[in-house]
């Protein structure tokens, strides 16, 4: 499984393009900004992008993918819950000073339990709320990893102090869902360095 983590944006979200080896099938989660430079991580690999995957509609999460969609026709796939976020794209822009990005909306709603495919390799969706109402991790067992938005970082958690946040909420979504998966997990974060859920188990303040 072909796996390039690419800071994007001001914010420096982590996008992840993901392709596969076989199939040449391929998946961007999070296309915040740097649209150009996604591609060119496609084309270099062959990729031909089946899904875009949205983690959860805050803007440097989502900001780039109406033009990742234009430029490749991959639908967007995000949790409903979010929509009352990418339907204020406007407002997120003002708090950071920055233009307003095109409203994706949502191609494909993506929910709890449903399983994304790229060739062979299968993707399950978590419902992870509390960072936002929507937000979502994906785990694949099969490379013992977990693309995690902005629900889990290294020794910390996503804020909840935004609209739509809930401290309870986020924090019942890491230990029922994601502090449950094996512990040599990788987790690529939204924000910042990769880290474990052994790791998270043993030292993360906020949820041990």
């Amino acid at each position: 499984m072909i796996h390039e983590i690419l800071p994007v944006g001001m914010l420096q979200c982590n996008c992840s393009v993901l392709g596969d080896e076989v199939s040449r099938e391929g998946m961007v989660i999070d296309p915040g900004d740097n649209i150009d430079q996604i591609l060119a991580i496609l084309a270099r690999h062959g990729l031909r992008l089946k899904m875009i995957v949205i983690t959860h509609a805050h803007i440097d999460h989502i900001g780039g993918a109406a033009k990742l969609r234009t430029a490749t026709g991959a639908p967007v796939y995000m949790h409903a819950d979010d929509k009352m976020l990418s339907d204020r794209l406007d407002l997120q822009a003002a708090w950071l000073g920055v233009e307003t990005p095109e409203d994706p909306g949502i191609d494909t709603a993506a929910r709890e339990g449903d399983v994304l495919r790229l060739g062979a390799t299968e993707l399950q969706v978590l419902h992870t709320p509390g960072h936002t109402p929507g937000s979502l991790c994906l785990f694949l067992p099969a490379e013992c990893k977990l693309i995690a938005g902005d629900t889990l970082f290294q020794g910390s958690v996503g804020r909840t102090d935004l609209p739509g946040g809930s401290t309870a909420a986020l924090l019942q979504s890491i230990r029922a869902k994601l502090l449950v998966l094996p512990e040599d997990t990788v987790v690529t974060p939204g924000h910042g360095r990769e880290t474990t859920i052994g790791r998270e188990r043993r030292e993360n303040p906020f949820v041990i």
